[in-house]
């Protein structure tokens, strides 16, 4: 075996590496590329699908509809898996590779696994410039795929076809390292695919990869316990990186026993259900005000498996400037941020050390008992703004109540960009933990249908649970089409279409701001007749795709519609008209750009405002 080859083409000997890497999940043994995402063209169509079409029994292709949709689309199916098993998005050269660079932008920032395949132009250079080829002039190596540069974890281009023997391992550690994971970018030379190599019989040999879980420092351990037993008002905030560690339990037991509550990020929330008892909801921007007030009086910040982007953090306002962090992640660059005592390790593994480190230490008393009541106020503020009234458009928190009420526990609920992160963030009440999904990491318009395809997936393979996509308008134009793929490919979703007549939430920032509506409400743009802009019919337009669908009139039919909705057997869309005016309270202020001088003074009142709110940030100390 060690010294016997096989010949195969660089694309044949890829497929076949692929097919024979594994993984295991809660003690299955799983393929670890369930799948592949693939729109073919000139680049991919000739080799690698030849390749891809003999194995399509054990490594399945879909067929996407845009190339940026399927690659969301395995984002989401990475998301619901847990990054244990991973998705392939292919495509062509040129502008089908293009399209994928914002779908790689969102895996980077989500620290998600993606492996992106692209097709290439020609290394020998005989035929250029070839079709979609984009030239440059002092850089005749340079592709569009260079682009892909700034938003992968791992970059390569496949110039001989034996470097596939190096890169595709490393590609796959990279995407399975904790501290460094991320999409995978390689590109595929359309000469290099076509030509044949005697590979090792060795390199594909069947592999079970297994998720690193690396120890914190026992000094880091020792100096995060001693901080920590200092604090009297301590608070933990619970990020993405305790999901995928699989540490819900862990944090749970660790809160409640050492009397400290636990704020989630918002690629944290769902790692506990809404009733739990040491929960006080999301904290930053889009937060709680129990956890606003909880952040602004903690002397000690126990931050586990979260970058502490500004959402989190209120642009780093929402914390006293004598709070002390401790950062546990698995990746070093997130755990020094702010000056922050690092822990370096897995979140999981971090916390059972760090329990142990700290004896029968536990928190005041007071800071729990304060932490339920101020946590049940805002509950108690929930209900009245979730309450129907007699008002003619619902409002966000309204839909996202029924919708909420009706999605059964093992439903998830997904969404992304625009005004439903907050308002779901703050509103959908999770009935069990990891049935919730908000893109928020990259905010990707567009990403909520494509990745409700993604997670339909992962449910069929779980045999439990539909996702339930929610969708503004804005959004639902920008990125449809997966509705059509989920109905092609079997994969149902329910999707409620929120229409508010534009783009809500840009609208809010803009005259909050100071700012006069302008070219974000579909009534304050340029168009036609600004007294009627003849809103989309958004259920004809899915039922034009195969789906179901229905529009609702109002909060009784979306609640009758969303009860149809889960006994039918494809993907349902459901319409309904939202209050683009009507925002939950709560949450901690945004640093945004605000213009010095303006002849308007509601701008001059909101950049005095900005200048006031900037004094309290901690500038990185």
């Amino acid at each position: 075996m060690s010294g016997s080859t096989v010949r195969l083409t660089m694309a044949q000997a890829l497929v076949r590496y692929l097919c024979n890497q594994y993984t295991e999940v809660d003690g299955e043994r799983l393929p670890l590329f369930a799948g592949v995402f693939g729109i073919f063209g000139h680049g991919n169509v000739t080799c690698l699908a030849e390749a891809l079409e003999r194995v399509q029994d054990q490594l399945p292709t879909w067929r996407g509809q845009n190339e940026q949709s399927m690659a969301l689309a395995a984002i989401g199916y990475a998301k619901a898996r847990r990054r244990r098993q991973i998705m392939v998005a292919t495509s062509s050269v040129g502008p089908g590779a293009t399209n994928m660079v914002t779908a790689a932008g969102v895996a980077h920032a989500n620290r998600l696994p993606l492996l992106l395949l692209a097709g290439d132009t020609f290394t020998n250079r005989l035929p250029d410039p070839v079709l979609q080829q984009v030239e440059h002039f002092g850089a005749p190596s340079t592709t569009v795929n260079d682009s892909f540069r700034a938003v992968s974890r791992f970059w390569d281009r496949i110039t001989h076809p034996a470097q596939i023997i190096q890169s595709l391992p490393q590609a796959v550690a990279t995407m399975l390292d904790p501290a460094d994971c991320g999409p995978a970018f390689i590109g595929l030379p359309q000469d290099i695919q076509e030509i044949a190599f005697d590979y090792p019989e060795a390199f594909f040999i069947e592999t079970l990869w297994t998720i690193p879980r690396p120890r914190p420092s026992r000094d880091q351990v020792a100096a995060a316990a001693n901080v920590l037993k200092s604090a009297t008002r301590p608070l933990i905030i619970s990020g993405g990186g305790v999901r995928y560690s699989g540490a819900e339990d862990a944090l749970v037991s660790f809160a409640a026993a050492r009397g400290i509550p636990v704020a989630e990020t918002i690629a944290g929330k769902g790692a506990m259900t809404h009733d739990n008892p040491v929960y006080v909801g999301p904290i930053g921007i889009e937060g709680t005000d129990a956890a606003k007030e909880l952040a602004e009086t903690a002397d000690v910040v126990i931050a586990v498996g979260t970058r502490m982007q500004d959402f989190t953090t209120g642009s780093w306002t929402t914390f006293a400037r004598d709070a002390r962090f401790i950062n546990i992640n698995a990746a070093r660059f997130d755990a020094r941020k702010h000056r922050a005592l690092p822990v370096v390790g897995d979140a999981l593994e971090a916390l059972h050390d760090l329990d142990a480190a700290l004896g029968d230490w536990t928190a005041p008393g007071a800071q729990m008992e304060t932490a339920q009541k101020l946590y049940a106020s805002w509950n108690a503020l929930l209900d009245e703004g979730q309450t129907p009234t007699n008002q003619p458009v619902p409002s966000y928190a309204q839909v996202i109540a029924v919708v909420n009420k009706v999605a059964r526990p093992e439903d998830t609920m997904i969404t992304a960009a625009g005004g439903l992160p907050g308002e779901t963030i703050k509103n959908w009440r999770c009935k069990a933990p990891h049935t919730f999904d908000c893109e928020f990491g990259f905010s990707c318009m567009g990403y909520e249908i494509a990745g409700g395809w993604g997670h339909a997936m992962a449910k069929a393979q779980e045999g439990k649970g539909t996702p339930i996509v929610m969708v503004g308008d804005g959004s639902y134009m920008m990125m449809n089409s997966d509705i059509h793929s989920s109905v092609l490919s079997g994969h149902k979703m329910i999707v409620v279409v929120c229409d508010n007549g534009g783009f809500g939430v840009i609208n809010r920032l803009q005259t909050g701001m100071g700012g006069a509506g302008f070219n974000n409400l579909l009534k304050d743009s340029r168009i036609l007749n600004r007294e009627d802009p003849r809103h989309v019919d958004f259920a004809k337009h899915a039922e034009a795709m195969g789906a179901y669908a229905r529009h609702c009139d109002s909060l009784g039919d979306l609640e009758a519609a969303i009860e149809w909705a889960q006994t039918t057997d494809a993907t349902t869309v459901l319409s309904i008209a939202s209050d683009a005016y009507t925002w939950t309270p709560g949450g901690a202020d945004w640093y945004v750009g605000v213009p010095e001088v303006s002849p308007r003074e509601t701008v001059r009142e909101a950049r005095a405002g900005q200048e006031a709110f900037r004094k309290k940030q901690r500038q990185g100390i």
